[in-house]
């Protein structure tokens, strides 16, 4: 029998054949970590160690409170800063870059064929260009600062096979809410997820992007696109060293296989306060909310900033609504605004923030008050993540988020599109 991508890449770093089920040790090429690498140091000082083993492994990048809302915040970042010097650690990405997983994908360090371990669970995101990339703990984090190596279970994979094509006002948001729906929060508990069929290829980076950043909803240790032309056209003059394209094999063995026909999905709501709790949006249409947000990391880049201006564009949202516009990056935000996407969104009535992790964590921006509602393109709706915990969250595309700040209810966006 073959090998899945997740035992190929796994059993490259180790040195050895190896099976799912496995546990292994490996040198990742990449960690990441963001505003909590303050906690990852003080893990790191416990360990009485005064260097990092492989400075130039390390990617900080603040983006999760940025600029600091807080003395508390602004010490750990200061905390940071000055271990960045110390430990001379060259990839350090400060406040005015944007979302971590958005800016380490632009900056060419999520490559085909690379181990990335990351201190936040949508750490995943980099599958959609071909590397194994996982979350991962603080105090793990904290070890492999001072080891360069990780210890991994090798997970067994689910192969989720898409083929059709979506029909008008449906997107990559819609299907993995559509997916995970179907199959719960926990179904991919430690194990890999593979999006294949010809119809994953036909997505593009940026829509892989957010399938392979939510896979981590459904428990997924990575989710992982096959690289492809789009992929390598994508990395162009990006790139930050030479990688190796590693697929599955044609009879590699799964442990289980999911069939999906994207024509047959429509517009999608994750519902309070589990991302599970997914249902049609025509079954919740009229709900009315308080504050939208459309970005973040799962939906915050360039074409889905466009989705919802071709939506507003000479149009104002309810004025019952609160609706916060929160670019992954800033490229991206430079791109949309040299495009006039963000003049369209702001004329329309829209707050545009900072590049960056803004509302979606909240920690600031757009806390949401007790008995308040928001409809973000977020990957995440549990109780007090988006501020009081009686509040509600709701989770959709872009296009439905921009249709729905018209009417201040939650609406099918396809009227719209």
């Amino acid at each position: 029998m073959g090998q899945t991508f997740s035992e190929k890449i796994l059993g490259k770093k180790a040195g050895k054949k190896v099976a799912s089920g496995d546990v292994i040790t490996v040198s990742p090429d990449y960690y990441l970590s963001h505003d909590n690498a303050a906690a990852i140091i003080g893990e790191f000082r416990k360990l009485g160690l005064k260097n990092v083993k492989a400075p130039q492994k390390i990617i900080i990048i603040l983006d999760h409170i940025v600029p600091a809302a807080s003395e508390e915040y602004a010490q750990n970042h200061k905390t940071i800063r000055e271990f960045v010097i110390e430990q001379k650690i060259p990839n350090f990405y400060d406040i005015h870059h944007g979302v971590c997983h958005q800016v380490l994908s632009e900056k060419g360090f999520a490559l085909p064929g690379k181990v990335i371990m990351g201190s936040d669970s949508h750490t995943t995101t980099y599958g959609a260009l071909g590397a194994f990339a996982a979350g991962i703990g603080r105090t793990e984090v904290a070890s492999i600062w001072a080891t360069d190596e990780i210890w991994l279970r090798v997970p067994e994979t689910i192969k989720i096979e898409l083929k059709g094509k979506l029909a008008h006002g449906v997107y990559a948001k819609d299907v993995i809410l559509k997916i995970i729906g179907d199959h719960g929060a926990d179904r991919a508990n430690y194990m890999a997820v593979e999006f294949s069929g010809e119809a994953a290829r036909d997505f593009s980076i940026a829509s892989r992007m957010t399938l392979a950043n939510m896979a981590a909803e459904m428990g997924a240790k990575n989710g992982y696109f096959e690289p492809d032309e789009k992929t390598q056209e994508w990395l162009k003059g990006k790139a930050k060293a030479e990688y190796e394209i590693i697929t599955s094999d044609k009879d590699a063995g799964y442990e289980a296989f999911l069939d999906y026909d994207l024509s047959t999905i429509e517009p999608q709501v994750a519902c309070p306060h589990t991302v599970d709790n997914v249902k049609p949006a025509k079954a919740v249409e009229g709900v009315e909310f308080h504050q939208a947000l459309i970005g973040t990391c799962t939906n915050g880049r360039l074409e889905d900033l466009e989705v919802a201006a071709r939506i507003l564009k000479g149009k104002k949202i309810h004025p019952r609504v609160r609706a916060l516009v929160l670019p992954a990056s800033r490229e991206t935000y430079l791109e949309a605004l040299k495009k006039g996407t963000l003049e369209i969104l702001s004329e329309a009535g829209c707050v545009v923030l900072n590049p960056g992790c803004g509302p979606c964590l909240g920690a600031h921006q757009g806390i949401l008050a007790p008995g308040e509602v928001v409809l973000s393109t977020s990957n995440r709706n549990f109780k007090g993540r988006m501020g009081s915990r009686d509040s509600e969250i709701y989770l959709a595309s872009p296009a439905l988020v921009a249709a729905s700040v018209l009417e201040g209810k939650i609406t099918d966006p396809r009227k719209y599109t």
